[in-house]
């Protein structure tokens, strides 16, 4: 199991330029929307992701501007967590697949917490657009 860390900002791409150059970070995997901001970009060091870092297209829940990442073996662990998760709180994505996972879901807990929960992921193909994604 993996635990991430992803940040929603507003102007993204200043976001990354100004964490690369604060703790050193490379810029690797990344998808950008029409506008030059990111849909997902990955801030690495030494070969291992920080975080990742993506443009708020809408206020969060609570102002919470993180989102924890959690990747689960297998889809039955990640619907567990999913039905607990949501309960009292928001459900932000449905369980559904996506470019980079065979099955994912985001949830705003009750204590305002931002989840984003996957399977393994994977790379989307090179001609992936964010439009391509529901």
């Amino acid at each position: 199991m993996y635990l991430g860390v992803g940040l929603y900002v507003r102007n993204s791409a200043q976001a990354v330029e100004l964490y690369k150059a604060a703790f050193g970070l490379e810029l690797g995997y990344h998808v950008l929307n029409d506008d030059g901001s990111y849909f997902h970009s990955e801030l690495m060091k030494d070969g291992n992701e920080i975080c990742s870092v993506v443009e708020a297209n809408k206020p969060n829940s609570g102002g919470n501007p993180v989102q924890l990442g959690f990747t689960f073996q297998t889809k039955e662990e990640l619907e567990r967590a999913y039905e607990l998760l949501k309960d009292g709180g928001t459900v932000d994505l449905e369980i559904c697949e996506l470019p980079w996972s065979p099955c994912a879901a985001c949830v705003t807990d009750r204590f305002g917490v931002n989840w984003f929960l996957s399977l393994p992921q994977h790379r989307p193909s090179e001609d992936f657009k964010p439009s391509d994604c529901g």
